[in-house]
């Protein structure tokens, strides 16, 4: 059996993303995969127990029989990690050997995710480069690309798990930079031992937040479309200008949500005509009933937030491109980034698995 363990220094780097994509690929190939989430710090209790979203999210994506309970072992939430410093939980180890021997059993192919950085889990005696040793796994760390210190990251990485890293996917490149990374910065990493098995390009549709996702994170009521909020938003438009511009503004991005005062219904009619995914009011102001008719009309969702709305742009601007991998368009997008990219030959080979 394979354990292939997806990891990385850092939160929001495509670590579930990449999980799918490879999972999905050895499925198509043949062969029997399983998952696991070793060790999650940060989950969520529900009906008092704790249960962690990703491994809820890839047990519905690839059809797992075992409970989420499994899928996430160690899952600890705030309390739980209080408990921990106190001195009041120390069976971890065995719970991880001991449920992953049961997890892995009639796989051809273990994934594992690891949690929000290389060093998650040290307070447990769980670091990454302790999981991959109890559990035999090869590390593969996926880094999101921000600027040339992507390199400093990687050889960190290299450095932490030597010999049990597999090597690095390199993330979220912007397209003006692939060829630099490609011919640039490939080549420097290679020569200091570490493979890189992809250079996937930056998506807009992979950064988008869903129209759910924009109301939860705002605390906004939803007015109108509520069977339209699972659609993607991939850009964000503020309508302040004046009404003769309005129009020619927002036709230059597609799929966006327009953020304009509740008080200005001539600038919402002009962001329905154009291609857009929801509108957000800011003040508190209802909007009119043409207005909602309208939104009704052409299926584009209206939520009113209370805040003002530079506060609204501020708080939007800090999720995109950090929200979860859980929509089927991020997913079949990422797929046939992939498939384009991603050499999945020498991976095979070097996990053992036969094509």
């Amino acid at each position: 059996m394979a354990t292939l363990y997806v990891t990385s220094p850092e939160t929001f780097s495509g670590k579930s993303a990449l999980c799918v994509g490879l999972g999905k690929r050895f499925i198509r190939d043949g062969y029997r995969v399983g998952y696991m989430k070793p060790v999650s710090t940060n989950a969520l209790r529900t009906g008092g127990v704790c249960i962690d979203q990703d491994a809820e999210f890839m047990k519905h994506t690839f059809g797992l029989t075992e409970p989420v309970t499994a899928l996430a072992p160690i899952c600890l939430d705030a309390a739980d990690v209080e408990a921990t410093l106190r001195g009041e939980k120390n069976d971890f180890v065995r719970r991880l050997q001991e449920t992953f021997a049961a997890v892995s059993e009639e796989k051809d192919v273990m994934i594992l995710e690891g949690g929000s950085s290389l060093m998650e889990g040290f307070m447990l005696g769980l670091p990454s480069y302790e999981v991959s040793s109890l559990l035999r796994a090869k590390e593969l760390v996926v880094v999101k690309y921000n600027t040339v210190s992507v390199v400093d990251e990687i050889l960190g990485a290299k450095s932490v798990l030597r010999t049990s890293m597999l090597g690095a996917v390199i993330n979220s490149v912007p397209r003006p930079k692939l060829d630099f990374v490609r011919s640039t910065v490939v080549p420097f990493l290679e020569q200091r031992g570490v493979k890189v098995y992809a250079v996937l390009p930056q998506e807009r549709v992979l950064l988008s937040i869903s129209v759910r996702e924009l109301a939860e994170v705002l605390d906004g009521e939803i007015l109108c479309c509520a069977d339209r909020v699972d659609e993607l938003v991939e850009n964000l438009m503020v309508g302040a200008m004046s009404v003769d511009s309005a129009l020619s503004y927002f036709r230059r991005k597609p799929n966006k949500a327009v953020i304009t005062g509740g008080d200005r219904p001539d600038i919402q009619l002009a962001a329905l005509e154009t291609s857009t995914k929801c509108l957000i009011l800011t003040g508190n102001v209802q909007p009119s009933p043409i207005i909602l008719d309208r939104a009704e009309e052409v299926g584009v969702p209206m939520i009113l937030v209370r805040k003002d709305t530079l506060t609204t742009v501020e708080i939007i601007e800090q999720f995109f491109g950090k929200t979860r991998f859980h929509q089927e368009k991020k997913i079949l997008r990422f797929e046939r980034l992939l498939e384009t990219s991603f050499d999945f030959a020498t991976l095979y080979k070097d996990i053992g698995l036969v094509k």
